[in-house]
């Protein structure tokens, strides 16, 4: 699988909308802006009209990437990565994003199944809300994300999300990855809606960047004008 977005910097629109028709919409109104780089579809939509309508939906307006957002998936057994990258593959997204917090056998296995399946695979760690992390009084002990990160990078990965609204933490990270001898490509959400400041994170994030945005976008009056805004800020 080559690179998921041909540019190096872009904008993600993060389509959790509640409706098809909502989503073709928010999908004509950005699909000419330049800075949008492809389309993140999650579980609302999936489950709620079946995934390969969904992606008939986008495919109406737009060639750019489909990247499945499960909100989480990686958390099963290993054996259930088969099944999730045929049902993936079957209603033609382009890639997906694991949280692979169920340990590194399911994580591999997973990642491996995608890869498998001709699917690009963009991995994250460290989520953007508050009480996740041990140190913040949540479940997932401080050190898992670069455990999860670092079994990625051992089965090829080379694709990441950070939490855009922690660019000390995108920063962290980014040094990480470069230390285990990878250039990553990166991917944020957590920007606008969540606090997180765009040209501040995209300077953190440095070359390789996506900045995947939301309410900021979705929820704008004018939302071709409000990607064209967010993608100057790159």
């Amino acid at each position: 699988m080559g690179k998921i977005i041909e540019a190096d910097k872009s904008i993600i629109p993060a389509c959790d909308v509640a409706t098809l028709k909502e989503l073709e919409e928010l999908v004509k109104a950005t699909a000419k802006v330049k800075g949008v780089g492809a389309y993140k579809v999650g579980f609302v939509l999936g489950l709620g009209f079946g995934l390969e309508n969904v992606v008939k939906a986008v495919r109406k307006h737009s060639n750019k990437p489909i990247i499945y957002d499960h909100q989480k998936a990686g958390t099963d057994i290993p054996e259930m990565g088969q099944g999730f990258a045929a049902v993936c593959k079957q209603a033609g997204v382009d890639a997906v994003i694991f949280f692979p917090q169920a340990g590194p056998a399911t994580e591999k296995a997973w990642i491996e199944a995608a890869q498998a399946a001709g699917l690009g695979v963009i991995v994250g760690g460290e989520m953007t809300h508050p009480n996740y992390l041990k140190g913040d009084n949540g479940f997932i002990d401080d050190a898992a994300p670069k455990r999860m990160y670092a079994t990625a990078i051992d089965a090829g990965v080379t694709d990441f999300v950070v939490p855009g609204n922690k660019p000390e933490k995108i920063v962290e990270y980014k040094e990480f990855f470069e230390s285990k001898g990878i250039e990553p490509v990166l991917y944020s959400p957590g920007l606008v809606a969540q606090g997180g400041e765009l040209t501040e994170s995209a300077k953190a994030a440095g070359k390789r960047w996506h900045a995947i945005v939301g309410r900021g976008i979705y929820k704008a009056e004018d939302r071709g004008k409000a990607a064209a805004e967010l993608s100057s800020k790159l």
